[in-house]
């Protein structure tokens, strides 16, 4: 027998489901959920009705898919995609009231396969009996294997239950595309400035939240806003944190001080496996690339801070030092490998002045990426089939019967000349006079544009 879990902010039922019982009991008058009187502050300021949702406009706008789901209208399975703290769970909840569907909830943390078909034969039978739908919310269903994914398809494709799915990875990448296919997929937003204010205010004053018993410094305000980096949880989390403080000493007001004596700092918004892991580095490499060295300090502290492993990291930097520096700057590789050393070496925390040595290094390092589009070409060229055969006088005559075969007559040896260079065929016929590496202008690189022309010139016995 297994039993499905219920989201404490929206329970419904605890129920049990076998398969083998007879119909189910009659479905129950709609309740409004019970909130326990001692669940966090988060928990108490859940909106109840779509005039409390705060931020998301993009998608509850007159017209909008989400707020005709949420209104009653066309119902779907959702796939709600954001951050932490944006309302998923908030908007899981309405579209169930609004539906007057049955609610049940499930995090994918702890729900397998049984407890899925489980919920779903539930669900099929007070439908068949009842005439009674569900609403199936299940959170981080990015969490989820392929195979309890694909138990939800039928479920969902027939209509037996309503999904509402929430990840705060790209769906594109954690989720299956039979499921996406058969979902809509609303991506959510992190809340303004002005949505956490809004918020705080109104738990500051409502009956639910801390009903005007305290005040707030603008000082403190703005601080939580600050930590909250767009994340409604957080910033509730660290006003009931401070309310908690103040009232333990009789304050009648949080100021800046209560805040940051409750609060240590901001939790950085950082998923090491999910699609902002994608974000932050790309971001990193991209602020390398434009050569801001601030910004690149930034993402490669947040990245640190969030626990990222120091080895990617330094991959990351060995990757772009000849990426998008290459020759223009050719210690940056060295400098790059240095610090993927030093951090296998010595380890973390040392570790991140290596990285951030390394990270300076390259974002002030003049760029080009001539090395990409060189070695590019030439595998392009080889992809198309532009391969030849090796000239004779550049095959190996090592071996008993090279001379006969003609392996090496005629090669020359380029040190036996003052210049160290001379006149030779070097690529296969098919590719005399084909270029691949052009030198930009840049930092050391300038020397080899105006080298390289050269030594192509001398080599072909062209001057």
């Amino acid at each position: 027998m297994a039993t499905a879990t219920v989201d404490t902010v929206a329970q419904d039922e605890l129920f049990t489901v076998n398969p083998d019982l007879g119909p189910p009991p009659e479905a129950d008058e709609p309740r409004e959920p019970a909130v326990p009187a001692g669940s966090p502050l988060a928990v108490r300021m859940r909106p109840r009705t779509l005039g409390e949702v705060v931020g998301q406009q993009h998608l509850l706008r007159e017209g909008a898919p989400l707020r005709r789901l949420v209104e009653g209208a066309a119902p779907a399975s959702v796939l709600l995609y954001g951050p932490p703290g944006t309302g998923k769970t908030t908007l899981a909840n309405l579209v169930s009231a609004a539906t007057g569907r049955r609610f049940v909830a499930m995090s994918a943390l702890s729900a397998g396969v049984k407890e899925v078909r489980g919920v779903i034969e539930e669900a099929r039978r007070r439908r068949n009996y009842n005439a009674e739908n569900t609403v199936l919310f299940i959170d981080e269903v990015h969490r989820f294997s392929k195979t309890q994914q694909d138990a939800l398809l039928g479920a969902v494709e027939d209509r037996t239950v309503l999904l509402v799915a929430a990840t705060t990875e790209n769906p594109s990448f954690s989720v299956v595309a039979p499921l996406l296919s058969r979902s809509l997929v609303l991506q959510l937003r992190p809340l303004t400035d002005d949505d956490i204010v809004a918020l705080i205010e109104r738990a500051l004053t409502d009956e639910r939240g801390l009903g005007g018993e305290l005040t707030l410094t603008e000082e403190a305000r703005a601080h939580l806003v600050r930590l909250a980096t767009g994340d409604a949880r957080r910033a509730l989390t660290a006003l009931e944190a401070a309310a908690d403080a103040a009232s333990a000493t009789e304050h009648k007001t949080i100021d800046l001080a209560i805040v940051e004596s409750t609060v240590d700092k901001a939790a950085v918004r950082y998923d090491r496996d999910g699609d902002q892991h994608y974000d932050v580095i790309s971001a990193f490499i991209k602020s390398i690339r434009g050569s801001d060295v601030d910004a690149a300090l930034h993402y490669l502290a947040r990245m640190i801070e969030a626990g990222e492993d120091p080895r990617f990291l330094a991959r990351r930097l060995v990757v772009h030092a000849s990426e998008d520096i290459g020759m223009a700057d050719p210690t940056a590789l060295q400098s790059a490998i240095a610090a993927a050393h030093a951090v296998q070496f010595i380890g973390m925390p040392e570790g991140r002045l290596a990285l951030a040595q390394a990270t300076v290094h390259l974002a002030t390092a003049p760029k080009s990426n001539a090395i990409v589009t060189s070695i590019d070409a030439a595998l392009s060229d080889v992809r198309s089939g532009r391969i030849g055969t090796v000239p004779p006088h550049l095959r190996d005559g090592h071996y008993a019967g090279a001379e006969k075969l003609g392996n090496a007559k005629g090669y020359r040896h380029p040190q036996k000349v003052p210049e160290g260079v001379l006149a030779q065929q070097y690529p296969p016929d098919e590719l005399v006079g084909r270029d691949y590496y052009e030198p930009t202008q840049r930092g050391a690189e300038r020397t080899l544009h105006e080298r390289v022309p050269k030594l192509r010139r001398t080599v072909r016995g062209e001057r």
